[in-house]
């Protein structure tokens, strides 16, 4: 299987050069883990979720960390029949069998859920989009992630073709990696995209 992101960071201050060189430097304990190319566009992170979603939790909280306003968009992939499959994706964590039915695949997120969450101090506002593709089932999937999204501690409310979240950034990136993986066939092609924002001045609206 081939799973990995495009993530571009935007840090929203006069420096952001400088900031977005030195939050580059978070990927750094992540890059014997992950294939991770950037370039004037976006960085591409490839790897198994279980370092993806952590990896771009911490590209995030950095500059979040000095109270830019900043904002991190992400397009994350998993089965794309049109890439090869790549070791580095390998992971146990894909080996899921589906579940019997919507509730059975909401309670298996939540179990998955890290009990113990660490908080990193960053308030994060986020809306994510879940996209099984392939399937004729693909809105009972949607459904379902929203479901667990609900559920998850870290939702806010529904949006026009997306779901805001909020909560720390420590709980926002986990829920997302389990909306991602845990809805739709285990070795199915499926998309999540996301932005996710810290330290707005509009604050929430």
């Amino acid at each position: 299987m081939f799973i990995g992101a495009q993530v571009s960071l935007y840090p929203l201050c006069d420096r952001f050069a400088e900031v977005i060189l030195a939050a580059v430097a978070a990927l750094d304990p992540y890059r014997d883990r992950l294939r991770i190319e950037t370039d004037d566009i976006s960085t591409l992170l490839v790897g198994p979720p279980e370092n993806l979603f952590p990896a771009m939790q911490d590209l995030f909280v950095a500059p979040a960390r000095t109270g830019v306003h900043t904002v991190l968009q992400a397009t994350v992939s998993r089965g794309c029949p049109g890439e090869p499959d790549d070791p580095v994706c390998r992971s146990p964590v894909l080996e899921r069998q589906p579940a019997a039915d919507a509730d059975r695949a909401i309670a298996e997120a939540l179990e998955r859920l890290p009990g113990d969450l660490v908080e990193t101090g960053v308030s994060a506002a986020a809306q994510i989009a879940l996209y099984p593709l392939g399937t004729t089932e693909h809105m009972a999937d949607i459904g379902a992630c929203i479901g667990f999204l609900r559920r998850s501690g870290a939702y806010d409310r529904p949006k026009n073709f997306c779901t805001r979240l909020r909560a720390d950034a420590g709980r926002v990136f986990p829920v997302m990696a389990q909306a991602f993986l845990g809805f739709g066939a285990g070795h199915g092609h499926a998309v999540l995209t996301a932005t996710v924002s810290a330290n707005s001045p509009s604050g929430a609206v």
